[in-house]
C-alpha cells in the first residue's frame, strides 16, 4: 500500500447514465465519440444478425461477416480504451483529492438502461469505475463506503428526509403523477425542487 498525503477531505459520486455526479461537478461518461462508436457497433450488430438470419451458419464462413465482424471487435476495443481512460483519470483524481469516498451499489444502476444504446458497453463501464476506485482506494489507503443497495438516494429527500414510495417515486423518466422530468426531485411538504443527481450525491454525503 503507498500512503497519499491526507486531505481530510470527503465525496460521493453518484453514477448516471452518461455521467458521473460529485458536488465539485459532473464527469462525462458518454463523450460524441463514444455516442458514435455505440451506434457504429449498433449498426454492425443489426448487420451480422441479418446475414445469420438469411444464411444460418454458413453466414459466418462468408468473407463480408468475417470483415463485419472485425470492424465490430475493432470498435469494441476503441469502446473500452475510452471508457478506461475516462475511469483511470476521476479515480485518480478522487484518490489524490479525498480521504472517504462513497458511491452507490453499482447493480442497482446496472438493471436500469434499456433505453441506452448498447448498454452492455455502458454497464460495463460501471462495474470496471467501481472495480478500478476500489482497487486504488485500497492501495493508497483511502476509505470507500459501497451505499447498501436498497440505500433510497434518489427516492430520499435530502433536505427533510421524506422516502417517497409507490406513484410518488422519481423513476427514471421522471414522474409522471406529479409532472415531473427525468432530472427533476420535488417533495411537496417541504417545498424543495432540485436536480434529481444533486439530490442523490447529498443523501450519499450523508453517509460519511
Amino acid at each position: 500500500m503507498t500512503k497519499k498525503t491526507k486531505t481530510g477531505q470527503k465525496t460521493a459520486v453518484d453514477v448516471n447514465v452518461g455521467h458521473f455526479d460529485y458536488p465539485e461537478g459532473q464527469v462525462k461518461t458518454l463523450p460524441n465519440n463514444l455516442k458514435a462508436l455505440y451506434k457504429r457497433i449498433k449498426h454492425y450488430q443489426r448487420l451480422l444478425a441479418r446475414k445469420r438470419l438469411v444464411n444460418g451458419k454458413k453466414a459466418t464462413q462468408a468473407n463480408n461477416y468475417v470483415k463485419t465482424r472485425a470492424k465490430l471487435q475493432r470498435d469494441y476495443r476503441k469502446v473500452a480504451n475510452i471508457q478506461h481512460d475516462i475511469v483511470q483519470k476521476f479515480t485518480t483524481m478522487l484518490v489524490n483529492d479525498y480521504e472517504r469516498i462513497a458511491i452507490e451499489d453499482l447493480a442497482v444502476k446496472q438493471m436500469q438502461m434499456s433505453h441506452v444504446a448498447s448498454k452492455g458497453l455502458h454497464r460495463s463501464m460501471f462495474g470496471y469505475f467501481k472495480q478500478v476506485l476500489k482497487y486504488k482506494c485500497e492501495w493508497y489507503g483511502k476509505e470507500l463506503i459501497l451505499a447498501d443497495r436498497y440505500y433510497p438516494s434518489t427516492q430520499r429527500c435530502s433536505a427533510c428526509g421524506h422516502v417517497k414510495t409507490g406513484e410518488d417515486k422519481v423513476e427514471l423518466d421522471g414522474n409522471k403523477q406529479h409532472g415531473t422530468k427525468h432530472n427533476e426531485y420535488v417533495y411537496y411538504e417541504c417545498g424543495v425542487v432540485m436536480d434529481r443527481d444533486e439530490n442523490a450525491v447529498r443523501n450519499l454525503l450523508a453517509l460519511l
